[in-house]
């Protein structure tokens, strides 16, 4: 053995030293290395003292490898004294509360990770040669007396370490014979490789800043960042409608405090014990872990989360996660911004359009994270000659929405505009003011101040009420159109169940889903939904009463536009009423509405006859717009043999549309000259 002996080690390799800056890698791994190397020294010693008998072949060549690896790890200058706060393993020690002892047991699980000829002694020395130390070898090393030998039961039993995950012990023998090791990776990222447990892999993306300052000093966030700063004990829950934007507010948070944040999307059933790798990585290496839980876990699947030491950061839906009663809970809810701090990130990331941020933020109030990505989506559409328009931001933001799809939802993109819609003035304009609604919110609500904290003031509800075929329909779509987004129209067959409380939670997601997207969400024949409250007489009645109060609730605070068509009004529930800002009547068009209908129903392209007579159909025939543009389809069909649409034509279209709709067809208008036409009772 070399004649250069280890300072004596009674006590803690971690002594406290103050905090110190963060040494480099190679540091790191040198200063671990004689650690390691202190430890052997004291192994050698007892390897050279057993019973030949007890120890296994060759141990004479493993002590002088002790002796030799502590001559290698030897500083050439002076000793390095206390192990550094600094360090990986002075920060997980620090964050335990590690006794010497565990300490000294950590190094010693440890051993066989650091060489291949310390795993080789281990070895010799286990009853059933694995390369791995045996609570006995900790025994003999650690703990001469029988005292010490008590206290080095419990630390295995119920210590710390143990109890945190970072000592395991394995194999079914007796206590003494069994193993002592560390997770998986875990000497690795104590020696300062840049890695993270099996099973881990973050999600890598830089945390967004702009248009969360106001939020970032929101009281709650303010103490949460406080308690990461200090690298408090604590769990801290940020919940969302959606897991994505729990995720960036997180990331801001850390961020702000001068830690590092390592996102993490924990598969699906959670492990706990990953849960604890994680957080002894992330302390090791003075990160903190920020864990989302995916929307599709069950709650079942989800078991108490808790943390190793310092901060643990979760990131879910609201009411998916169940935490462990042993650290204070910090809970954030992640509300929706205002409106400046909309059109300022819109402003950061689309500088090209800052003139614009009020129509964006009114078009578009996302997160700022999903606006970051919105614009370099926006960018590689683009070049130095394409100027940036609204229509392509649309068009990116649907793109970015088409992953938050739902089965109950029909996703529709609009290709209507003001000038393909036929309908009196007075209509059109109602339908008008609803859009200017929407595009001057910044101006009213935020800069005026107007419903200030009430919850659902960005929502615009709408109610068009007509009969079939007049336009309702088409109306919607030609608003989403005209703010850019898309048009969701829900499939009631899809919404509706016969189990209890499945339609409202149906509603729920397609709400979420619609607000995500910030599109127009289309509730067709809403009545079916929306009908007026009854008397319970039976289970039947309470359940759909229930579902109508909460569709009443929901749609209140709805942070969008929904746009509601019925056929019959007054089968809607009164109750709602006071809850729409726009009505619309919808009527059956008059002769110059149908005149005009004819005309954009027949393509200038499609070959016709002279004599069609369109302002003399429209006069003598009333028809909602969808008949019209049903006689007109048919009639396409019926011309396609002879190539040109005649009138008799479209008079069998018409015939046939008045039969499918069980009206009585009015007839055939004379045009032999000097005949009085047969009145009608529309006079337009």
């Amino acid at each position: 053995m070399s004649n250069a002996e280890p300072p004596p080690s009674s006590s803690s390799p971690l002594r406290r030293a103050g905090t110190e800056t963060a040494p480099d890698p190679e540091q790191v791994a040198a200063r671990l290395r004689l650690e390691v190397a202190r430890l052997g020294v004291r192994l050698a010693k007892l390897v050279g003292g057993l019973d030949p008998g007890m120890a296994g072949a060759g141990m004479e060549a493993g002590a002088q490898f002790l002796a030799d690896a502590w001559t290698r790890a030897q500083p050439r200058d002076e000793d390095p004294g206390p192990l550094s706060s600094a360090h990986p393993l002075g920060r997980v020690c620090r964050a335990l509360h590690l006794s010497p002892c565990e300490v000294d047991l950590v190094l010693l699980a440890g051993m066989a990770e650091e060489h291949e000829g310390y795993a080789s002694v281990l070895q010799g020395l286990h009853p059933r040669n694995e390369p791995v130390p045996t609570v006995g070898l900790a025994a003999r090393l650690l703990c001469p007396d029988s005292e010490q030998r008590t206290m080095l039961r419990a630390l295995l039993e119920s210590g710390p370490a143990v109890r945190r995950g970072l000592l395991q012990l394995s194999g079914d023998g007796p206590f003494f014979n069994q193993g002592l090791s560390l997770p998986p990776r875990l000497w690795s990222i104590l020696t300062g490789i840049d890695c993270w447990p099996p099973g881990a892999d973050p999600i890598d993306r830089p945390a967004r800043l702009w248009g969360l300052e106001e939020w970032l000093e929101v009281p709650t966030v303010a103490r949460a960042r406080a308690m990461v700063r200090a690298s408090g004990d604590c769990i801290i829950v940020f919940t969302a409608p959606n897991v994505r934007t729990a995720m960036a507010r997180a990331r801001a948070m850390v961020q702000t405090t001068g830690n590092l944040g390592a996102c993490f999307m924990l598969p699906v059933p959670i492990d706990e014990q990953l849960v604890r790798r994680i957080g002894l990585a992330a302390v090791a290496r003075a990160t903190v872990p920020i864990l989302a839980l995916r929307p599709d876990a069950k709650p079942e699947l989800r078991p108490p989360v808790s943390t190793p030491g310092g901060p643990l950061v979760i990131c879910a839906e609201r009411n998916a996660v169940e935490l462990s009663d042993a650290q204070p809970v910090i809970s954030i809810d992640c509300t929706k911004l205002d409106g400046p701090a909309t059109r300022r990130a819109w402003s950061m990331f689309l500088p090209s359009m800052a003139d614009q941020a009020d129509a964006l933020a009114a078009r578009y109030p996302l997160e700022p994270a999903l606006i970051q990505t919105i614009g370099a989506d926006v960018r590689a559409h683009t070049d130095d000659l394409t100027p940036v328009d609204l229509d392509t931001v649309g068009r990116c933001v649907r793109a970015r929405a088409g992953a938050i799809r739902n089965p109950g939802l029909d996703v529709r993109t609009p290709t209507a505009s003001w000038d393909d819609l036929v309908l009196p003035a007075p209509k059109a304009a109602i339908l008008r003011d609803a859009v200017a609604r929407i595009r001057h919110q910044p101006r009213v609500l935020d800069d005026w101040g107007f419903l200030a904290d009430r919850p659902g003031r960005r929502g615009v509800r709408m109610l068009l009420a007509g009969p079939p075929g007049t336009g309702k329909t088409y109306s919607a779509e030609v608003i989403a159109y005209e703010l850019g987004t898309e048009l969701m129209i829900i499939d009631l067959s899809r919404v509706v169940s016969k189990w209890i409380g499945e339609t409202e939670k149906n509603l729920g997601g397609i709400f979420e889903a619609a607000e995500a997207s910030c599109a127009v969400l289309f509730f067709d024949e809403a009545d079916a939904l929306l009908c007026r409250r009854t008397e319970v007489s039976d289970a039947h009645d309470r359940y759909a009463n229930l579902e109508t109060a909460y569709l009443l609730t929901r749609i209140e605070q709805y942070e969008g536009l929904a746009i509601l068509a019925t056929n019959l009004r007054k089968n809607i529930d009164p109750a709602f009423m006071r809850r729409l800002e726009f009505v619309v009547e919808y009527e059956q068009p008059g002769r110059s509405e149908r005149v005009e209908l004819w005309r954009r129903h027949l393509p200038p392209d499609a070959p016709q006859a002279s004599d069609l007579g369109v302002a003399e159909l429209a006069r003598f025939y009333p028809m909602s717009g969808g008949m019209i543009r049903n006689a007109a389809v048919a009639a396409a069909f019926l011309a396609a043999e002879d190539g040109v649409i005649d009138r008799d034509h479209l008079l069998l279209a018409i015939r046939r549309e008045y039969e499918k709709s069980g009206t009585a067809f009015p007839g055939t208008p004379n045009r032999r000259p000097g005949v009085q036409e047969k009145p009608h009772a529309d006079t337009g």
